[in-house]
């Protein structure tokens, strides 16, 4: 099984995006994490998903260090410790989860390394559960054509993201995926703001009562603006860019009913 995310999985090659900082690039099977050891924290995450071949498997596999990098270079579990934060899989444990069984469950286990997790608000709303489900309806959508799919997620690392525990942790996460359309690649994007469940004035994470997860779709070229990394031809292929969405809306989403593709 081919290790790290595969550019060429799409009938159109899709590059993995760049950041403009330095990185770490870690291999797992099917995807790949771009870990920024100063933030120690993913700025680019990319995965390949085949969408007729995905398994629904038990959930196995514990949260541990990655070992090819010093444990002082992540974010590990020191920082989630007696609070309201989550690991949150950044590429999802069920997503490289696909093929052979062997292969399936390698790769689902392969998500519980820490550079592929990220700091969470742990209460769930409609917003969240949203945005969790984003890539299986791109992958719905996507069966009519090809049934495979790359997604790229990462937290905006942000200089004002608020400092805890030795880190900053981040207020929004963006999420690019790509399919090929009829008429040759297509992307959309979105954002997660966790920014109104976000606390740190007094050592406590998501303490309630605060506010809820918002997500939106926005233009990929939006993404890139924000975060700094190069989504090469991404942009070109969003699907926004069809429509009379203006190069700098967000689209505010309360259900999937509202996602343009």
């Amino acid at each position: 099984m081919a290790d790290g995310y595969d550019h060429d999985f799409l009938p159109t090659p899709i590059p993995l995006p760049q950041p403009t900082q330095d990185a770490t690039e870690l291999t797992y099977p099917r995807f790949t994490v771009l870990l920024d050891t100063a933030r120690r924290l993913a700025v680019v995450t990319g995965v390949n998903i085949d969408g007729a071949l995905l398994r629904d498997l038990p959930r196995t596999g514990e949260w541990r260090l990655d070992p090819r990098v010093a444990a002082d270079l992540q974010t590990g579990p020191e920082v989630y410790s007696r609070n309201d934060l989550d690991r949150g899989h950044l590429v999802r444990r069920r997503d490289p989860g696909w093929g052979d069984v062997a292969d399936a469950r390698a790769a689902t286990e392969a998500t519980f390394f820490y550079p592929n997790a990220a700091p969470q608000a742990a209460g769930f709303n409609q917003s969240k559960e949203l945005w969790l489900g984003l890539e299986d309806h791109v992958i719905e959508y996507a069966e009519t054509t090809d049934q495979c799919v790359s997604v790229f997620t990462a937290p905006v690392l942000a200089d004002d993201d608020p400092t805890y525990r030795g880190i900053r942790i981040p207020l929004r996460f963006w999420k690019v995926a790509a399919w090929q359309g009829p008429d040759g690649p297509a992307s959309a994007g979105f954002i997660l703001d966790q920014t109104d469940l976000v606390e740190t004035s007094r050592g406590l994470l998501a303490a309630p009562p605060l506010g809820a997860f918002r997500t939106f779709q926005v233009p990929v070229a939006e993404i890139a603006r924000i975060t700094g990394v190069d989504v090469g031809a991404l942009g070109d292929a969003d699907v926004l860019r069809r429509g009379s969405i203006r190069p700098t809306e967000w689209i505010s989403l309360t259900s999937s009913d509202d996602i343009a593709l």
